[in-house]
């Protein structure tokens, strides 16, 4: 069965879905069944993912994971001959199979544009929102010499590239000159000279025809619209889907086992990123708000954002918690990852710390104090992690736009930052560190202490890392990604309402009064201080904040602001430690401060903090 036939099924047919997600070290299968009417995901497994020699087959790491779930199950998937087994028949198979890949490295990528702020930018977009890592970009005005560029494209080894600029029907020359410096660097596939390298051209239309000419029949041209047609506009779809249709038809295609597993697939395989990306897109589109996702991970850690219906994604390359935790501590410096730390710690031990955990990148803290500083490190990650997403996802550069009066005293908002935490109404966790933390109360506070939600953020993590298979069974039936995404995916931890304004110690930062079935609360927030309030899964509270002057829940500086808190595993936090979050600058009052804060929210509970 193709992917065309699995888009005809009648989706109520569906009954039984089987999706994997193919890692770079884990391939994690997943079965969802419809029961009594509603879509549940009910087993999972895992195995060995197996790119790699001995068994140089992704299939058969596909194989053990589906074998697992099927043992679980008590289903047969895979028959005699190593196959899935479709459709479903009492109790064996499967109705439909999906999946995502991030095996091998996942999806490389160079971007190439004529303006680094506008095409090049636009590219990159395009190419984060894929799915892919950007391994550079090369740019007209990158300060680089011709040669110097050349000599970088001839030594990286992406699956593709993707080359844009200019405007359509604007000048021609600029465009043409950046592919006459790609075609005689002669850029290398990373699978090796047995195919073409890819290149997705999606820049000035009029210049197709030259662009076309500057590339002899080593490569293989695509050519798509314009990423920025005008300057006021970014068209990244097309773009968007000729990364995947090469990534399937090219890069996949070339990696052991792939042909094999497409066969299979009754989808087109995503990049495990780009299914992420998906899932909370729909997800904000269905529920008409704004959301961002992060996956932090050992290498990398992913940021996707969606505010008022744009898409962003980006990969900080070198902010993981195991193979780049050194960069973390470079990039932070050791002080900004100690003020989260409120235990006495040996500096020398700590770097013993940081260079075993790059060595040994699956071992898990096995003493609190292991535990205390490897959360710190994630707050720093995740924290640098979104300063770069804010810098990126921005409004488009090189657009002039009508001022009032008003914004003649303001700075330049071209280019500004689309991200803004008081309009944000739901942020995700998922990776090791925040999703298999000890404490749910651990993962609430490392989100609350790295992103400084404001106003009110309810605060969710990915149960078991099912966004990547949802996001392309979101593709297929919809309203069952959506289903399982509700019910399954996302655990809830709670509500967070803090709000914006500058930290003064001992000032009175608002008023608050909570009303639900089982909570009747009124008091005052002084700044520095945090409240954690027991608020079940199932609850709703109306919570109403009264501010002091200089403060701002997202009516006003001082507005009185009424909200419905959903509650969670954790429950209601309120936060008035102000925004940006600040700590004193005295050692005694921020251990006093950071003491307080980890007592309230029972962070790290007994043995009794008897070490500051």
């Amino acid at each position: 069965m193709n992917s065309t036939t699995a888009k005809q099924l009648d989706p109520d047919q569906i009954n039984v879905i089987l999706a994997t997600d193919c890692g770079s070290t884990t391939t994690k299968a997943i079965l969802i069944e419809k029961i009594n009417g509603e879509y549940r995901q009910t087993f999972r497994g895992e195995a060995p993912t197996t790119v790699e020699e001995p068994a140089a087959d992704v299939t058969v790491g596909v194989v053990n994971a589906v074998t697992e779930v099927g043992e679980l199950a008590g289903r047969k998937l895979i028959d005699d001959n190593g196959e899935i087994i479709r459709p479903a028949q009492g109790d064996t198979g499967c109705d439909i199979y999906i999946s995502t890949s991030s095996a091998g490295g996942g999806l490389q990528m160079m971007v190439a544009g004529v303006v680094r702020e506008m095409s090049a930018a636009s590219a990159k977009r395009a190419a984060l929102g894929a799915g892919a890592i950007v391994m550079d970009m090369i740019c007209s005005n990158d300060k680089r010499l011709p040669h110097e560029q050349i000599q970088r494209i001839r030594e990286l080894r992406p699956d593709m590239i993707l080359l844009a600029g200019g405007t359509d029907g604007g000048t021609l020359k600029h465009v043409v000159e950046l592919a006459e410096l790609i075609a005689p660097a002669k850029p290398q596939p990373r699978f090796g000279g047995s195919y073409k390298m890819p290149i997705i051209y999606a820049g000035n239309q009029e210049a197709a025809k030259l662009v076309e000419e500057a590339f002899d029949d080593d490569v293989k041209l695509m050519t798509v619209a314009n990423v920025r047609p005008v300057l006021e506009m970014e068209n990244l779809a097309p773009a968007r889907d000729a990364i995947h249709d090469l990534f399937l038809e090219h890069v996949m295609a070339h990696a052991p086992g792939y042909n094999k597993l497409i066969s299979w697939a009754d989808a087109p395989i995503m990049p495990t990123p780009g299914a992420v990306g998906n899932i909370l897109q729909t997800i904000a589109e269905q529920q008409n708000i704004n959301a961002l996702g992060v996956d932090i991970g050992g290498a990398t850690t992913d940021v996707f954002s969606v505010f008022d219906g744009t898409f962003n994604r980006t990969v900080s390359a070198n902010l993981g918690m195991s193979y780049s935790i050194s960069n973390v501590c470079a990039s932070a410096t050791l002080p900004m990852i100690l003020r989260w730390v409120h235990l006495d710690m040996d500096p020398r031990e700590l770097r013993n710390h940081i260079k075993n955990k790059m060595i040994r990148p699956t071992t898990i803290p096995q003493t609190r104090e292991a535990l205390v500083f490897e959360q710190a490190v994630a707050r720093e990650a995740l924290r640098l992690a979104y300063i770069q997403h804010k810098e990126f996802a921005t409004t488009l550069k090189g657009v002039q736009q009508q001022r009032t009066v008003g914004d003649t005293f303001s700075q330049n908002s071209s280019g500004a930052s689309i991200v803004d935490n008081m309009k944000l109404n739901l942020l995700v966790a998922s990776g090791g560190v925040l999703s298999h933390a000890p404490s749910m109360n651990q993962t609430a506070g490392m989100m609350i202490d790295a992103f400084e939600p404001e106003g009110m953020t309810v605060l969710a993590k990915d149960s078991i890392f099912m966004m990547p298979h949802l996001g392309v069974l979101a593709q297929v039936h919809p309203r069952a990604a959506l289903e399982v995404f509700e019910r399954d995916c996302l655990i809830y931890l709670g509500t967070c309402i803090a709000p914006r304004g500058l930290y003064r110690a001992g000032k009175s930062c608002f008023r608050y009064h909570i009303r639900s079935h089982s909570l009747k609360e009124s008091g005052e927030m002084l700044c520095g201080e945090m409240k954690l309030f027991p608020l079940d899964e199932d609850e709703q509270a109306t919570v109403t904040v009264e501010p002091g002057r200089g403060y701002d829940f997202g009516a006003g500086s001082g507005k009185r602001k009424e909200f419905q808190a959903r509650g969670g595993k954790v429950g209601l936090i309120l936060d008035a430690r102000g925004r940006p979050l600040v700590v004193p600058t005295s050692e005694k009052d921020h251990l006093t401060e950071l003491n307080s804060w980890i007592e309230e929210l029972q962070l790290y509970p007994e043995p009794a903090l008897t070490e500051v």
